[in-house]
């Protein structure tokens, strides 16, 4: 029997339980519109980033081909293998079934995944699709197969310093591939993609900012030209048992880079086989100087002419040897050559003469020249790290500057420099600037060309006609007889330069031999610099870089279809 007492607890409970629950449903009122209105953007922000991620897309880079659509830069599709660690329940069965695949130790692959990361650097790269797909249908836990683009070089090593190579990092390294890395890079894109809670993509949600493909280039390469120096490079090579040699072919009229070759070289593609001899990524005919002896005289020798001082036929009587500022300077044969025309100094290469020559212009006529020949300056050719050339300010210039320079010493160019130089000799007296790439393609197929562009005109006419008639005549009775072409007229000079010590002085035994010139000498197509470092079987480039610079023209001038005047 139920007594009033026991009734009005019940009724008490029962009251205090509604209280709570109408509480409740207002707390939890009150907390629904504190989430659904007040802070709604807040929540909807992490629910978005819990579910929403972003990666990178990255971009294809521009390819580097030559005006015949010869591809020497292009990109190929390779694969990778990831793995998880933190995925992989029996790591050593992983590696057992895994290893052979990749041609890997077990235990060395063991020792890689034997931790709890949720990511290591790639185990493998470089794949080909068919090892790629092997690994795939493995199916294991942990692991990933991701296509990956590599730069290649189809060609080898052809062109190496000129073209340089893309490093790990997706860098550009060296020649044209660091020169216009931002160019041919690209821009790297960014997308949205909605995943599970196991962090798989389920959706493509917005492409935040699209990737942007590099632009191409186009060179100015010839590339069968390009061959044929190279290998002609590489026999003087052997042939003179040289340390190192450089040869850059330029055309005359617009200052285009045809060719450029230098040994010893690299393949871009293995280039991290090189290990610390990285010097040979460096470009000797654009990153490193020489005292080019006497292929500088018809500089100096032009000089004088253009300011009417002398003409070819000048004649003077020279001796064995000649005294400035207390140096005794002689002839590179210690002999006198006595009654001279001006064309018969650079025919003998006489040294004393070229004094006598410079002594007329005086050092602040040959320091104008040879600024406005661009020796006080990079070229600005569009490669990385062109080489500054070494020219002593004329404040600190005495006579026997002034007289050293006359035939090549105590300044230092670059091949390029000299090649272009010659040009200018040789096509009415215009210097050009040195260049490499014709034109740039976007990924869109717009086509922007390149001009050439006309430096200064240093020479006139009438000047570039006389030098080369008298280099001409320096290849048909001087010591560039062995430069000649059969049917055809070469303008050119040799140079066996000395090599300077690191104590001072010249090396003994030691020489570079150089031959520089154009043809044909009466409508020049090209100029060209023939350079072999410290060649051992031979004292004079005129047996040396003269016959190199020979077979070179020669094919030139046979497979550009130019007809024989003689």
């Amino acid at each position: 029997m139920t007594t009033p007492r026991s009734t009005g607890v019940a009724e008490a409970r029962l009251g205090l339980v509604a209280k709570t629950i109408v509480f409740l449903w207002i707390l939890l009122g009150i907390r629904l519109f504190l989430v659904s209105v007040i802070d709604h953007d807040r929540f909807a922000q992490a629910a978005t980033k819990q579910q929403i991620a972003n990666k990178e897309i990255l971009a294809e880079r521009g390819e580097i081909t030559t005006g015949e659509e010869e591809r020497l830069a292009t990109n190929v599709t390779t694969y990778a293998v990831l793995v998880v660690p933190k995925n992989i329940a029996k790591k050593e069965e992983f590696a057992r079934t895994l290893a052979p695949e990749l041609s890997m130790g077990v235990a060395d692959l063991v020792r890689l995944i034997d931790n709890n990361k949720p990511y290591i650097p790639p185990i493998a790269r470089g794949l080909s699709e068919e090892t790629a797909e092997k690994v795939a249908k493995l199916n294991l836990v942990g692991l990933l197969v991701l296509p990956e683009s590599v730069r290649f070089y189809p060609e080898g090593s052809l062109a190496a310093h000129l073209i340089g190579f893309v490093n790990a990092e997706g860098r550009g390294q060296y020649g044209l591939e660091g020169y216009y890395d931002e160019v041919l890079r690209g821009f790297t894109g960014v997308e949205s993609f909605e995943h599970d809670p196991a962090g798989r993509a389920i959706g493509l949600i917005d492409p935040i900012a699209p990737a942007r493909d590099g632009t191409s280039l186009i060179v100015t390469l010839d590339r069968t030209l390009q061959f044929i120096v190279e290998e002609s490079l590489t026999n003087a090579m052997n042939r003179f048992s040289a340390d190192g040699g450089s040869i850059v072919v330029l055309n005359v009229q617009n200052g285009e880079v045809l060719a450029m070759a230098n040994r010893p070289t690299f393949d871009p593609n293995s280039y991290k086989e090189v290990g610390e001899s990285q010097s040979l990524f460096l470009n000797p005919a654009a990153q490193a100087t020489w005292e080019p002896g006497s292929v500088l005289k018809p500089v100096a020798m032009a000089a004088a002419l253009n300011d009417g001082l002398l003409e070819p036929d000048t004649t003077e009587t020279f001796g064995s040897s000649i005294n400035v500022d207390g140096w005794t300077i002689n002839t590179a044969q210690n002999k006198a050559f006595g009654r001279e025309t001006m064309t018969q100094v650079l025919e003998n290469s006489d040294n004393v003469a070229m004094v006598w020559v410079t002594n007329k212009l005086g050092n602040e006529q040959l320091y104008k020249y040879l600024q406005e020949f661009g020796f006080d300056d990079k070229t600005g050719v569009d490669l990385q790290g062109e080489a500054d050339p070494h020219l002593l300010p004329l404040k600190e210039w005495r006579n026997i500057n002034r007289a050293t320079i006359s035939f090549g010493q105590g300044i230092a160019l670059t091949p390029l420099q000299l090649t272009a130089a010659y040009a200018a000799l040789g096509n009415g007296g215009k210097l050009f600037w040195p260049h490499i790439v014709k034109a740039f393609v976007t990924a869109d197929g717009e086509r922007r060309e390149v001009s050439p562009r006309e430096v200064r005109q240093v020479l006139s006419e009438e000047t570039s006609q006389k030098i080369t008639a008298m280099l001409v005549s320096v290849v048909e009775r001087g010591h560039g007889k062995r430069a000649r072409v059969a049917g055809h007229k070469i303008a050119g000079k040799t140079g066996t330069a000395q090599v300077p010590s690191p104590s001072g002085g010249y090396e003994e035994g030691k020489h570079v031999g150089s031959f520089c010139g154009y043809a044909p000498a009466d409508q020049p197509l090209f100029a060209m610099c023939v350079k072999l470092d410290t060649p051992k079987n031979v004292d004079w480039a005129e047996a040396s870089a003269a016959p190199v610079f020979g077979e070179i023209a020669g094919w030139i001038l046979a497979n550009y279809h130019i007809e024989p005047t003689e």
